[in-house]
């Protein structure tokens, strides 16, 4: 496999600021594109024009909040631009669509290094089924690769071939994990790169993929917003199967029917590793005897009592799995640029050799007793 070229590296900050333009977009979270041309001179901005398909009224709030910008030192962060933007805006302002931190975001990425979602093509990873250790694995290698340059941006798909527990880099195994019920079900126990909570799966009971990313394009965006950013696509996708869904914050997508999804988030080296479990039908009962935290938990998920299943994407689709798996791969497709491309033999054996290194080994699963 030729591994996809990266896009040109964008130039850095002190080469940009020569440039008689700078430019960004930022699709807010549930709400409109916007986007911003700034003029720099010297170390400050001398000119900013935002745009988009927001909502604001009075009209003139969007020149009070341009005019405010002006004379903000380049190196000014998010709060310092929000306090700005807030003290000139009239007091009877109306914004739909849009918010102050929302323009304080997409002025920092214009600032930054930052690159957008068409500047990249994305590789599509879907393998037959793998082991719940090779998962980890992968997960790691992969996102060493993007941010090494080996391999261009890529959205990976799971398939499990056996019941797992997986629990966060920073979770406490005897805290979150039923040991003995988990190996009377026959439910193997690992840990991931990522931090958030434990998740239990069963082939066919969830769909989880990840999104890796080189850093460039979550540049200008805090932790928080990067979450909500590279979440947007799968609430559009969702809205496309007819889904009302909308992200929470930090890490969650959910419904009208339950909670639909959990995210998680690594950075190594430059790279973006995003990665998602949705419940498609899970069995609430077995959860609640295998995860400890389940047990106060399963009203998150959409259920009040053990007994019941955990089923928010096949009960609001009437969809099978793989149907709604295709159509959010066609739905990212449709957006961005997304094509096959397979792993290769020398991938497939380093992430053997973490299995083996690492993600097998009791002394990393119990890192966190």
């Amino acid at each position: 496999m030729t591994p996809t070229p990266p896009p040109a590296s964008p130039r850095p900050n002190a080469e940009r600021r020569h440039a008689e333009r700078l430019h960004a977009e930022y699709k807010v979270p549930g709400g409109k594109l916007l986007v911003v041309d700034v003029e720099i001179d010297g170390d400050s901005l001398s000119r900013v024009q935002l745009s988009g398909d927001f909502f604001l009224e009075p009209e003139s709030a969007l020149e009070a909040i341009e005019t405010a910008l002006i004379g903000s030192p380049v190196t000014s962060g998010a709060d310092t631009l929000t306090q700005r933007v807030q003290a000139a805006l009239p007091a009877e302002t109306q914004m739909v669509g849009l918010s102050v931190p929302a323009i304080a975001t997409v002025v920092r990425r214009a600032l930054a290094t930052t690159t957008d979602w068409r500047d990249h093509r994305f590789g599509l990873v879907h393998r037959d089924p793998e082991s719940p250790a090779r998962h980890m694995a992968l997960d790691e290698l992969l996102t060493r690769e993007v941010a090494a340059g080996r391999r261009g941006p890529t959205l990976r798909v799971w398939e499990w071939d056996r019941a797992a527990i997986i629990i966060g880099v920073f979770q406490s195994l005897a805290n979150e994990v039923d040991s003995e019920a988990a190996a009377a079900e026959g439910i193997e126990v690992v840990r991931r790169i990522s931090g958030g909570g434990a998740m239990f799966v069963e082939p066919g009971n969830t769909i989880t993929w990840s999104l890796i990313v080189p850093e460039s394009l979550v540049q200008g965006l805090s932790f928080v917003e990067s979450y909500a950013f590279l979440d947007d696509w799968v609430i559009q996708a969702l809205g496309d199967m007819g889904i009302n869904a909308w992200y929470v914050p930090i890490n969650d997508i959910t419904s009208p029917g339950g909670k639909i999804a959990g995210a998680a988030q690594k950075r190594l080296d430059g790279a973006v590793l995003h990665h998602v479990t949705m419940a498609y039908d899970i069995d609430a009962d077995k959860l609640t005897r295998v995860l400890r935290i389940g047990r106060e938990k399963l009203s998150d998920k959409g259920t009040t009592s053990a007994g019941k299943r955990v089923d928010p994407l096949k009960r609001q689709t009437g969809l099978d799995r793989d149907t709604i798996i295709a159509r959010m791969i066609d739905s990212f497709a449709a957006r961005f640029s997304l094509s096959s491309e397979p792993l290769t033999e020398a991938e497939l054996a380093a992430a053997d050799a973490l299995v083996e290194t690492k993600f097998s080994r009791d002394d990393w699963t119990a890192k966190v007793p």
